[in-house]
This record gives structure tokens, C-alpha cells and sequence, in this order.
């Protein structure tokens, strides 16, 4: 770029000085830095909306990268589900295991929750913090009230 020292802009401002006037030097100096503050802006704006422009490239590219792969996986999850279901229908059924009985079907107990409640053991309440007994309403106030230091 241009290597502007000192002695250089003193140089020139001798010169606008002589060229100029020193009645209208100050208005054309304003005017000289409003016109390079514009151009200087102009150029930082074009240097923003190219930088912004070059990384929208790069996000595109990177977005159909992941796509492609996003694909391929799909694809290869489809193509093994498709291998392993033709491989579970080839195997013959004659033969393979004896059948299971009927297992259990669960059947919520209705309004006996004690039937439920009593096949839970008690190691397994005293660690999830199920009261196993009820206290009364003197005893709760009684256990849960805030001790006084003396």
C-alpha cells in the first residue's frame, strides 16, 4: 500500500496549503476525511459480504457432506435390515426350539394394592423411601420440626 511517514503528509499538507488557500483548506480537509471514512466503509463492507459469502459456501459444503454420509448410513442400516430379514425367513422353524408355555400375562390388581404392594420386599422400600408405616399427624409435626439450638 501506500507508506505515508510524516514527513510525507507534511509535504503534503504544505502543498493543499500553498494550492488550496488557508480559507478554504479546513472545509476541503473535512470533506477529504468524510469522503475516505465513506470509502473506508465501503470497502470493510465489501470485505464483510465476501467473507460472509465464503463461509456460506463452506457451511453448504459441509451440510451436503453430512447428507451424503447421513445417506449412506441410512442406506447401509436398510440394506442389513433387508439381509438380516431374509436370513431370519430362510431358517427352518422345524426343529429350531420347543415352544415356551404360556407366560403369565400381567393383571393389575384392581383395588387390592396391598396384593401389590406386599410383593415388594421390604429392603427394596427402605431404599426407595416408601413409608411402610403410617404416622399419625402429631407424630409427622412432631419428627419433622425444626430444632432449636440452644
Amino acid at each position: 500500500m501506500i507508506d505515508l511517514g510524516i514527513s510525507k503528509m507534511a509535504l503534503i499538507g504544505a502543498v493543499a496549503l500553498i494550492v488550496i488557500g488557508p480559507e478554504k483548506l479546513p472545509r476541503v480537509a473535512r470533506t477529504v476525511g468524510t469522503l475516505l471514512g465513506k470509502a473506508q466503509r465501503y470497502v470493510n463492507d465489501v470485505k464483510a459480504e465476501v467473507n460472509r459469502s465464503m463461509e456460506l459456501d463452506e457451511l453448504r459444503k459441509m451440510k451436503d457432506t453430512v447428507e451424503s454420509a447421513a445417506r449412506d448410513v441410512e442406506h447401509s442400516i436398510h440394506t442389513t435390515a433387508r439381509e438380516f430379514e431374509q436370513s431370519w425367513s430362510d431358517t427352518p422353524d422345524s426343529g429350531a426350539q420347543p415352544a415356551l408355555p404360556d407366560e403369565p400375562v400381567y393383571r393389575h390388581p384392581g383395588k387390592n394394592w396391598r396384593l401389590k404392594r406386599g410383593a415388594t420386599p421390604q429392603w427394596y422400600k427402605a431404599r426407595q423411601g416408601v413409608r411402610t408405616k403410617a404416622l399419625s399427624g402429631a407424630a409427622r409435626v412432631a419428627r419433622y420440626r425444626p430444632r432449636k439450638i440452644n
